[in-house]
């Protein structure tokens, strides 16, 4: 039973052990003292913070939980805590597949980040890639609070968003380290540029340590942090989503494609960075503040508005926001009748072009549908592309529709060209009838809109299945000359690329799609995984193609062919059956027929993981 306290008394608190009771009547005295024990809790202090992560840590332990548990045990001891005490760091706390340590002295940091990268490349020497430990290290220079030991506050935050940011093998650090150690250490640094963290209020400047230092210059541009892109070399801005006002869900279709072009139109613009549609779209129907999405997207502007249609009329309310430094750049309404739409469409972007980079030399108009019903069975058919081969065929008939209307529309002939080639390659339709008609619409769309960057691009593609590679490589060309910002065009190319010999240069062209488009579709992990396994990277190749995003989608088969180069053959003959239940027609003959390589060893590089996976001859 508790005892119970007398009437008036105090309970005795560890403070008067600490000193005469009758203190306590000095309210000064007391508060002096209060704040020293306070003090001693928690103080703040300037320090170099060493981030460090183990790459694909869940695989490992997947693997070998005991192994790996064991070999972590061992690099510390013998790799990471001479280290931290040859360069009088102390480790702030270990995480199992990570580690936080604290340094005086950032030349100190910097030099124990390179030391330590290239021990735990030689510890790596002898094991296999799959059983290779590999680090990602952030590091940086900021105010921390000190907790019993422990470290917390944006200096601790930043360090860990920049080790996400780094390549396996690789270090990040922030310009405030950087300019405390450029003259003092032999290095190279690559500079990224300021970079919107996560979580982080203001842009960071980020830099790399370079290759000559055996470690990895380029950041990770599929970790989701590293995505985040400089708001210093041109204008960057994202189109959000715009409101349907018209009270009827029937318009949600019309309001987006009204969302979809103007981005389009705004990705003409050479002047300005624009996120694609797929990353803008992720926002739609959710509740998150403007300057988070900035910061997720990496931009500095916001488009967001609204668009109400009723009684043959639309309206629409737009506004720029300035993100980073807080306010409207520009806001305004435009109400039209409905055959209007699309002069208000060009008239929208052209302000905006002229609020953010000043009076350009106006692009040519891109082809414009001259029936709004064409228009909308476009906008609903291009939406159900590639979802599955039922609704490839729902898409096919609402594009043939939209031509019937209006046999002038640039657009519908080329997403009708594009449905038609995925049909052979892709879902297993006769060949022959669809390739050929899948030519002739895509020349068709090119011949009615040469200065749609869209219609080249689906050109340019199909031109490669019919190996006429070099009007195929101008059609690209012409495609990233009319937009530079296409993120599906740069994209796209890189599978072809990768078939011509080329994956080094595939996989930095998806990197620069997956930087417009950060909330990509599954198929852009899809081709970075393609790169990735040509370029014999199988665990990175692993790992991009168990992504969330591309896991269950068609890459399956990339993904077996990963696993048994791995010598995983178990995993990869799963992955194969997997692949085969929702491919039942595919065959590597086939395959191998269908596609356009221009390098043999590459080609049969990919059917030799396909055997070795155990999908069939």
């Amino acid at each position: 039973m508790p005892r119970l306290r007398e009437p008036g008394s105090r309970q005795p608190t560890s403070i008067d052990a600490a000193i005469d009771p009758n203190a306590l009547s000095h309210t000064a005295s007391f508060n002096v003292l209060y704040r020293s024990m306070a003090e001693q809790r928690a103080q703040r202090r300037l320090a170099a913070i060493l981030a460090a992560d183990v790459v694909g840590y869940s695989r490992l332990m997947e693997q070998d939980e005991a192994g790996t548990l064991a070999a972590l045990t061992e690099r510390r001891k013998v790799v990471l805590e001479p280290l931290l005490a040859k360069y009088r760091g102390r480790v702030v706390r270990l995480m199992g597949d990570g580690t936080l340590a604290e340094f005086g002295s950032a030349v100190d940091a910097v030099q124990c980040a390179v030391d330590l990268q290239k021990a735990m490349k030689d510890a790596n020497g002898a094991l296999s890639d799959d059983r290779a430990i590999v680090l990602r290290i952030g590091l940086n220079l900021g105010d921390v609070v000190v907790e019993e030991g422990d470290l917390y506050g944006d200096g601790v935050n930043v360090a860990a968003r920049l080790e996400a940011m780094a390549d396996p093998g690789g270090i990040c650090l922030s310009a405030a380290i950087h300019q405390q150690v450029e003259r003092l250490l032999p290095f190279t640094f690559e500079d990224l540029g300021d970079q919107a963290l996560k979580n982080i209020a203001r842009p960071v400047r980020v830099y790399c340590i370079g290759n000559d230092e055996g470690v990895v210059v380029a950041p990770r541009t599929d970790a989701p942090d590293s995505r985040m892109l400089s708001t210093q070399s041109m204008p960057s801005v994202a189109v959000l989503p715009f409101l349907n006002m018209s009270g009827d869900p029937e318009q949600e279709v019309f309001v987006d494609g009204l969302t979809e072009d103007l981005i389009t139109d705004l990705s003409r613009t050479s002047g300005l960075f624009v996120i694609a549609r797929n990353s803008t779209f992720a926002y739609k129907g959710k509740s998150v503040g403007v300057s988070r999405i900035a910061r997720d997207l990496g931009v500095r502007y916001l488009l967001e508005g609204s668009a109400r249609r009723a009684a043959g009329r639309v309206r629409i309310n737009v506004q720029l926001i300035d993100a980073l430094g807080g306010g409207h750049l520009w806001a305004e309404r435009f109400d039209r009748s409905l055959e209007d739409i699309f002069p208000m469409q060009d008239e929208v972007t052209g302000k905006i072009v002229e609020a953010l980079v000043g009076r350009l030399t106006p692009l040519p108009s891109r082809n414009r549908p001259a029936n709004l019903e064409a228009y909308e069975l476009c906008v609903r058919g291009r939406v159900l592309i590639g979802e599955s081969p039922a609704s490839a065929r729902e898409s096919r008939l609402l594009l043939q529709q939209a031509i019937a209307l209006d046999p002038g529309y640039a657009e519908a002939h080329r997403w009708l060209a594009f449905n038609l080639w995925e049909a052979w390659t892709n879902w297993g339709e006769p060949m022959e009838q669809t390739r050929r008609t899948s030519t002739e619409l895509a020349e068709r769309a090119v011949t009615l809109d040469p200065n749609d960057a869209g219609n080249r691009w689906v050109l340019g593609h199909v031109l490669a299945y019919e190996s006429r590679w070099l009007e195929s490589d101008a059609e690209f060309t012409a495609a990233f000359k009319l937009d530079p910002n296409h993120a599906d065009a740069w994209a796209m190319q890189s599978d072809l690329i990768v078939m011509s010999g080329r994956p080094a240069d595939a996989a930095k062209q998806v990197q620069k799609a997956l930087r417009l488009n950060p909330h990509a579709p599954h198929w852009y992990y899809w081709m970075l995984g393609h790169a990735q396994y040509a370029l014999r990277q199988y665990d990175r190749a692993a790992e991009t193609l168990r992504k969330d995003e591309t896991y269950r989608a068609g890459s399956r088969r990339i993904l077996a062919a990963t696993l048994a180069q791995l010598g995983r053959l178990h995993e990869a003959r799963r992955e194969a059956e997997f692949f085969m239940i929702r491919n039942p027609h595919f065959t590597i003959s086939n395959w191998t027929a269908t596609r356009p390589f221009r390098d043999e060893a590459v080609r049969e590089h990919f059917v030799d993981g396909y055997r070795k996976a155990g999908l069939p001859e």
